[in-house]
């Protein structure tokens, strides 16, 4: 895919220099702040090459200075200014080694449109929150539970967390050892612009080439961009006013979860739904043939305990715990009689539960 107008312009550098090449997603502010605290370009150049006032460039980059009090915006910042530093020593090196210079530790826009999905999905539950220690390379989704507890929902590259932040999709209110960030109405905004998207491309790859009909699969409902099936189900009390869903059975659901999104396997499954079914039944399991070794960890992860659950209770589980369906929508996608989803799901649930104790594996465990 060629380069955005963005990125074009963002190769470009004043004096006839060459800028370094930065992923299009970087807000054009932060651009000038690097041209200019960086590499030396005065604010008047760069006002005359955009053509606006030169107190414009300055309130972007006061402002982004300020940003900077951000730990997470500080660093991205760093790597940023450091592969400028980077290309200005390596001018004579080979193109591929400039062009690489920043990527190697800055997100391009792909990753963190998919990564950024993923994160903030889960930071749209209630209660919800992205904790980052200045000494670890990652970072933890965890939300709070009714009994105040903490539930880990989600692990973040901390290359991802930094573009999130800088790009104003999650902020933080306090400082300390640890600081914790939740997600902001512009990361709100840009969740649904991204799975508006992803349901548009969805649509068009699943379109079927002899009637020019849309297939009919799961697809995620609209308020499941606040909280998965499972969180509203678990406040539900049965008769003797218990929890309908106890902690370690939304755990586990969470835990599928995870693994399924890591593994990226939601385009391929929705795209042949009966197919990936009948392959779970049978003893060839699609196996993934790319992907990084985490990715396919967590698809062979995945796999293995939709075999476990078996037909009929794997079937809810992808829907409501990974496509996070409804359960009147599974009910009546399954032919079920109203209100008996709940009951098979929580089934499955438990025996997901005892899939991951059976299965208990202290370094690939992520949840719980």
């Amino acid at each position: 895919m060629g380069q955005t107008t963005q990125e074009i312009e963002q190769t470009q550098h004043w004096g006839g220099q060459v800028a370094p090449k930065v992923p299009g997603w970087v807000p054009r502010s932060v651009q000038n702040y690097i041209d200019h605290t960086e590499m030396g370009v005065p604010i008047r150049a760069l006002a005359r090459q955009q053509g606006c006032h030169a107190s414009t460039i300055l309130r972007q980059i006061r402002k982004v200075e300020t940003l900077r009090d951000d730990p997470l915006v500080d660093g991205v910042i760093k790597n940023l200014g450091g592969g400028a530093d980077a290309q200005l020593n390596t001018r004579n090196a080979p193109k591929e080694v400039k062009a690489n210079a920043v990527h190697s530790i800055v997100p391009d826009t792909a990753q963190l449109s998919s990564e950024g999905t993923r994160v903030l999905r889960r930071m749209c539950e209630t209660g919800a929150v992205l904790a980052v220690a200045p000494d670890l390379d990652k970072g933890v989704i965890v939300r709070e539970g009714h009994d105040g507890q903490n539930t880990r929902t989600g692990v973040v590259d901390r290359s991802i967390a930094e573009a999130m932040a800088l790009k104003g999709w999650i902020a933080t209110t306090g400082d300390g050892r640890i600081t914790r960030y939740h997600i902001t109405a512009a990361g709100r905004n840009a969740l649904a612009e991204m799975m508006a998207r992803d349901e548009s491309a969805q649509a068009i790859g699943l379109v079927d080439p002899e009637t020019g009909a849309v297939q009919d699969l799961p697809r995620r409902i609209r308020y499941g961009m606040a909280e998965s099936p499972l969180a509203a189900l678990a406040r539900r009390r049965d008769r003797d006013g218990e929890r309908f869903l106890s902690d370690d059975l939304v755990h586990a659901g969470e835990r599928l979860r995870e693994d399924f999104e890591l593994a990226q396997m939601e385009r391929d499954v929705a795209q042949n739904w009966d197919g990936f079914l009948e392959a779970l039944r049978g003893n060839e399991a699609p196996v993934p043939t790319s992907g990084t070794p985490g990715a396919r960890q967590a698809h062979a992860r995945t796999i293995a305990a939709l075999k476990d659950l078996g037909a009929g209770l794997s079937d809810v589980t992808l829907r409501c715990c990974c496509f996070l369906e409804g359960l009147e929508t599974a009910e009546k996608t399954l032919g079920w009689s109203a209100r008996s989803g709940k009951i098979v799901l929580r089934i499955a649930l438990m025996r997901l539960k005892q899939h991951y104790l059976e299965n208990a594996d202290p370094k690939g465990a992520m949840i719980g």
